[in-house]
């Protein structure tokens, strides 16, 4: 293997699993049905390009833990993508869903493309087929395994899925329900887009209410004030850097893959990505300074790191450099485990990715919901407490003899409409997986980090989960 990457992603996944088991009571067979794959599918398909010219397409798709079901797991489209990457991530999925409290084993699938080199007409062609092939082999169902966007994909590739599984199951009542991520139209929940780097922000905010977990860091309480640095202006890293700055935070670096760019001040996300549309890079944002290297953005003095991009890009080698309190991982597996082991002698608090990215799992389990219930969240109550608010208003004007404002009535009045109460589930879930991680590491001091304690966390729900199946007598 290479320099760079000395070993595999789902290898660095098993050592961090190995790691939290021995501070489980489960038996070792139990453990090793949790740790592994169970179905991995690798196909080959042809495709006919624009040109007249057959290409031949590898993709995958990996269900990694049917102790929930369906699976539940995005699709990325990437030149990079292989199998122990989409086994990797297939596996966390299972061990976030564990965490957040969402009934859903783990899954994953991925296309070996670089979408940027295909026509929208060749996209379609290989997302169609592509769903073709997992219809023929029941990798794909509302009860079975539903995917969802991930890296090169988004709301066009799921609108192509639901189509084509729709064509192929006549008459499935719940068809919309066999992947999520979709247009609002085609049965998508509102506040699905924002959804992970809002649940980053709520995780994040969460600790940083935490006065002994920031006394130990020589931080203040709360978010505000706090400098922060977002690695990646992605959909993630984009609405990761939006909230921290209206929650009051100073955005004081953004890097991408072409550079970074910094201003002490404060950098304003959408700014910024208005100037990448219009010169095709972040770099000589006005008032900010270019570094030399995207990645020195990783190495900056800031409060708060979020690393929001591609796996492994903290490792040994740069941990010892950074310099934030604390790392939230926003990317699927940015940190190595040499890095974790650096940050715990450094006393740097590392926010793991297997629940803190849980806001898009989260969100896509409420759409799976709303699609299986065929009712649009509000739908029901939303006028009905409306009219029930505006009768408490006018009995206690009636009582008061006084009048409430026209804006204090707006405020009192309104019904939550289905983003709101999306928004508003993604925060008590995030919150309570916060507190339960936390409460879990407090009650055994042994357990080094916070990654460690959401790996056991996890692996004590797979594995009731599978004890009281009955699987395991």
């Amino acid at each position: 293997m290479s320099a760079q990457q000395p070993y595999s992603f789902f290898h660095s996944v098993e050592r961090s699993f190995d790691k939290a088991a021995k501070f489980t009571k489960w038996d070792l067979g139990i453990l090793e049905q949790i740790k592994a794959c169970n179905s991995v599918y690798q196909m080959r398909f042809p495709v006919k390009r624009d040109d007249g010219s057959i290409e031949v397409i590898e993709a995958y798709r990996v269900q990694h833990s049917q102790h929930k079901t369906p699976c539940k797991g995005g699709i990325r489209f990437s030149d990079e993508v292989n199998q122990d990457e989409v086994m990797a991530l297939a596996s966390l999925m299972t061990y976030k869903c564990a965490i957040v409290n969402v009934p859903f084993g783990g899954g994953k699938g991925g296309i070996k493309i670089n979408p940027r080199k295909y026509s929208e007409y060749e996209l379609e062609k290989i997302t169609r087929r592509y769903t073709s092939e997992l219809v023929k082999k029941n990798f794909i169902g509302p009860g079975i395994d539903v995917p969802a966007p991930d890296y090169g994909t988004g709301e066009r590739e799921m609108s192509w899925i639901v189509d084509t599984y729709g064509s192929l199951k006549p008459g499935e009542i719940d068809s919309a329900g066999c992947v999520t991520g979709k247009p609002i139209t085609q049965g998508g929940v509102r506040g699905r887009k924002e959804a992970t780097g809002l649940g980053v922000f709520f995780g994040i905010r969460e600790v940083c209410n935490m006065e002994d977990v920031m006394k130990k860091l020589g931080l203040g309480i709360g978010v505000e004030g706090k400098t922060v640095v977002v690695q990646g202006l992605g959909n993630v890293g984009y609405h990761s850097a939006k909230f921290f700055r209206e929650g009051g935070a100073k955005v004081i670096a953004l890097a991408e893959y072409e550079g970074a760019i910094m201003n002490p001040a404060g950098l304003n996300e959408e700014e910024v990505f208005q100037h990448r549309k219009k010169t095709g890079s972040i770099l000589n944002f006005p008032g900010a300074t270019n570094l030399a290297k995207n990645t020195d953005a990783l190495e900056l003095e800031c409060d708060i790191l979020i690393p929001a991009a591609l796996e492994n890009v903290i490792n040994g080698d740069n941990a010892p450099r950074v310099k934030a309190k604390i790392i939230g991982e926003a990317a699927n597996g940015p940190c190595t485990p040499e890095a974790d082991e650096i940050f715990t002698q450094k006393g740097i608090l590392c926010v793991p990715d297997m629940y803190l990215n849980a806001g898009g799992v989260t969100v896509s389990y409420f759409e799976w919901l709303k699609n299986l219930s065929h009712v649009r969240y509000g739908r029901m109550e939303k006028r009905f407490n409306e009219n029930m608010n505006m009768q408490i208003i006018s009995q206690m004007e009636t009582l008061t003899g006084k009048k409430v404002s026209e804006a204090g009535k707006k405020s009192i009045v309104h019904g939550a409409d289905e983003q709101e109460l999306v928004h508003s589930g993604l925060e008590e879930t995030m919150i309570s997986a916060t507190r339960e991680i936390m409460d879990l590491w407090k009650s055994n001091p042994d357990i080094p980090d916070m990654r460690t304690a959401a790996y056991v966390s996890a692996i004590n729900k797979v594995a009731t989960s599978y004890a009281e199946l009955g699987i395991f007598p």
